[in-house]
């Protein structure tokens, strides 16, 4: 009896020792588990210096959403100083919208995106919403250049250290896991935040961000086998009663129920159980990434003892870690493109810009991709650089955009147009495949339009018409009744002008490298300026009040330059213009041909982080006849988008100076502060008179000038700016305000 009993407690005793044995294993096989959690997400960097520290040598990698980048970059061969150093140059403000940098954008494009507050899809007259704020372009962009070393690598099980990701079925809720294919896409997958980025399809699976149903894998990385287990834990906390203070954080309170109640299991099942203190950021705290890096660096390092031991039980070292430099120049071999059915292949290889077999840099690359994003004609594109005759073949897969028509909006005030509410109808494949029409008809206290037709064919010859009505009415200066018609009346030094003009243009144009344009056209232009300030019937006049009302029949060519960053508060760049236009034929009576050039150069740079300093000069000039001096140059007030010959001038109102020929100069110093807010110093400096460049009175000492102060706000509705200005020679001040993009 007392033999079985001791048989009995060896046994029990034996079987006890089991867990101990089992982690006492030879060299075992240690697998990492990486929480989502937005820019909480960061925190997994420091957590990996921590490891590499201890010596740990993981073996395999779990992650979802942001566990999922980080994880997948470690297992691609990144060491985690060189994440450190990515991440903390990475703008996530760009990264995570779909805005993209505007050198990527036709001159059509960028007219655009700087002139819309709101773009909805309208397909069959019916207002929808897009599926996500972004489409996560350039979060596939930046994926697809940190992993160009892998080429075409299917198997995640190959990667340098074996990895999966975690993304959910967004059509019946099921976990889906990520161990094969193309990694950008499949972490562009696991990362797909609903409502912040589209979904990614995947071997026809609509998929989206992995934390829905498993944001932190912990079983399946141990049924791959681990048998030791660190896990990170970034989720978010529930939130008490005085912080609950909006509906998207109720929402995430809901949310977060089932992953928080889901963790009390999973801690149990984490061998070495790390939770950083990230309590006070939110999942978009990417501003403050140094301190998230540092929080998960403090709370890997309390458990630095323990990762040691883990350390010491390896047999093996970890892999040594070489510094990954980053892809140059490719040797591309052919294009091949998938999943496009509607637009001609020399469109999309026209904005690609890409001639094989040839060698480009991957910066011409990333180029050539946000060209083609930037039509919009594609959700997402996808590319993949498979090996091919000492080169690569760059295969193209095309998700097209279903939506052909867009509902676009606006608002704008200023001190010549007033009040004006813009609203866009954009259909695309109007003809034909790569055309675009556009109409803006703009409600307010003056009424405007504006219909665009482009064809475009990328880097060929492209083809466009554009109509449009413009309106005004502003009191000016008397001057220019007396220098247009030719009439003069005592006791008037002010009158209300009503200025309409009618422009139709037909035209090609061809591009260059996305910052060069140059085209030429014929237009037809109505005038009709009035005034009912002048009752008085005059002979000099057909009509009383009546300055012109006239057709214009004229050939135009322009040259345009564009590498600003931005059109409304550039802070590098270099802006050229110029344009001619050889007024031929008109319905005057007295009509003589003459032509009119005028031309703008400027340049943009940043001395210091927060100041940009802006230098531009503008010219003007006619040739032949000066009967009619409605083509005049007039200077004077403030705005971005003045029709004709009108220009800008602190320190005078609108219309204020006026010659058949000017030079103008301007300086800015433009210091940027707080969150997207402007202090703008301003002065510029003229001379404006008739026949000015046929003597040498444009080099003379300006004759006008002014200076301004004013405060610029960017806002999803455009810029809001207040300037106050003043003129020395005048003696008085003026003050300019505009609200929202100009149109």
């Amino acid at each position: 009896m007392q033999k079985k009993t001791k048989k009995l407690f060896v046994l029990l005793l034996f079987l006890g020792l089991l867990p101990g044995l089992a982690q006492e294993k030879e060299d075992p096989k240690v697998g990492l588990v990486l929480s989502g959690g937005g820019a909480k997400g960061l925190a997994h960097i420091g957590v990996l210096k921590v490891l590499e520290e201890a010596g740990v040598r993981v073996d395999l990698i779990g992650g979802t959403s942001m566990g999922a980048i980080v994880g997948a970059l470690y297992s691609a061969g990144y060491s985690a100083h060189q994440l450190d150093s990515i991440f903390q140059t990475t703008n996530f403000n760009i990264l995570l919208q779909d805005e993209l940098p505007r050198s990527a954008k036709t001159f059509y494009e960028k007219r655009d995106s700087e002139r819309y507050a709101l773009t909805l899809p309208f397909d069959n007259f019916n207002i929808s919403f897009p599926t996500a704020l972004s489409r996560g372009q350039n979060v596939y962009n930046l994926m697809s250049k940190l992993t160009l070393h892998l080429e075409e690598n299917q198997d995640f099980e190959a990667l340098p250290i074996p990895f999966f990701a975690v993304a959910a079925n967004i059509e019946n809720g099921e976990e889906v896991l990520l161990d094969e294919g193309h990694l950008p896409q499949a972490i562009s997958a696991s990362a797909a935040i609903p409502s912040l980025f589209s979904p990614v399809i995947i071997d026809g699976q609509l998929l989206v961000d992995g934390g829905i149903v498993n944001n932190y894998p912990v079983e399946e990385v141990r049924r791959r086998g681990a048998d030791i287990i660190i896990g990170v834990d970034v989720q978010d906390t529930l939130l008490e009663r005085d912080e609950l203070k909006s509906v998207f954080d109720i929402l995430a309170q809901v949310s977060n129920f089932r992953t928080i109640t889901d963790m009390r299991e999973k801690i149990e099942k984490t061998d070495v159980y790390i939770d950083p203190d990230i309590k006070p950021f939110s999942v978009v705290s990417f501003e403050k990434g140094r301190e998230i890096i540092d929080e998960g660096e403090a709370a890997a390092r309390a458990m630095l003892p323990a990762l040691q031991q883990i350390a010491a039980k390896q047999q093996e070292e970890p892999q040594q870690r070489k510094y990954i430099s980053p892809v140059e120049s490719l040797f591309i071999t052919g294009v091949q493109i998938e999943g496009n059915t509607s637009y001609p292949r020399a469109y999309v290889l026209g904005k690609l810009k890409i001639q094989s077999p040839d060698t480009i840099t991957y910066k011409d690359l990333n180029l050539g991709i946000n060209n083609l994003s930037a039509t919009r004609n594609f959700n997402r594109i996808n590319y993949r650089l498979v090996p091919s005759n000492d080169g690569h073949l760059l295969v193209l897969q095309l998700e097209e955009n279903p939506s052909k028509t867009l509902l676009r909006m606006g608002l704008h005030y200023d001190n010549v147009y007033h009040s004006g509410v813009l609203l866009n109808i954009t259909h695309k494949s109007l003809l034909v495949t790569n055309d675009v029409s556009s109409l803006d008809v703009v409600l307010g206290d003056n009424f405007r339009y504006n219909f665009n037709y482009y064809i475009d064919k990328g880097y060929y010859w492209s083809v466009g018409f554009r109509s449009r009505y413009n309106s005004f009415s502003k009191g000016v200066s008397f001057d220019l009744a007396n220098e247009n018609s030719g009439f003069e009346i005592d006791g008037i030094n002010r009158l209300e002008i009503d200025y309409q003009d009618f422009t139709n243009q037909v035209y090609v144009e061809t591009l260059f490298q996305q910052v060069f344009s140059f085209g030429i056209g014929l237009e037809h232009k109505h005038l009709n300026i009035t005034s009912e300030t002048i009752d008085t019937p005059n002979p000099a006049m057909p009509e009383t009040g009546e300055f012109d009302d006239s057709s214009y029949y004229a050939p135009f060519g322009y040259l345009l330059y564009d590498s600003r960053d931005s059109k409304y508060f550039p802070t590098r760049g270099v802006f050229f213009e110029s344009d001619f236009h050889w007024q031929l034929l008109s319905s005057r009576d007295d009509f003589s041909a003459f032509s009119t050039a005028k031309g703008t150069l400027g340049a943009t740079f940043s001395p210091a982080e927060q100041l940009s300093v802006r230098i531009s000069s503008e010219a003007g000039f006619r040739i032949g006849s000066r009967e009619n001096n409605i083509f005049d140059f007039f200077l004077g007030g403030y705005g971005n988008d003045f029709i004709n010959n009108f220009t800008s001038f602190y320190g005078y109102e609108f219309i204020n100076l006026s010659g058949d020929s000017f030079i103008k100069g301007l300086l800015e110093l433009d210091y940027r502060f707080l969150a997207n807010s402007h202090l703008i110093l301003s002065a510029n400096f003229a001379n404006v008179e008739n026949e000015l460049f046929e003597g040498g009175n444009w080099l003379n000492w300006p004759e006008y000038s002014g200076y301004a102060l004013g405060y610029g706000l960017e806002t999803f509705l455009g810029p809001v700016e207040v300037k106050y200005s003043i003129s020395p020679e005048k003696k008085e001040s003026q003050w300019y305000f505009s609200l929202g993009f100009w149109f």
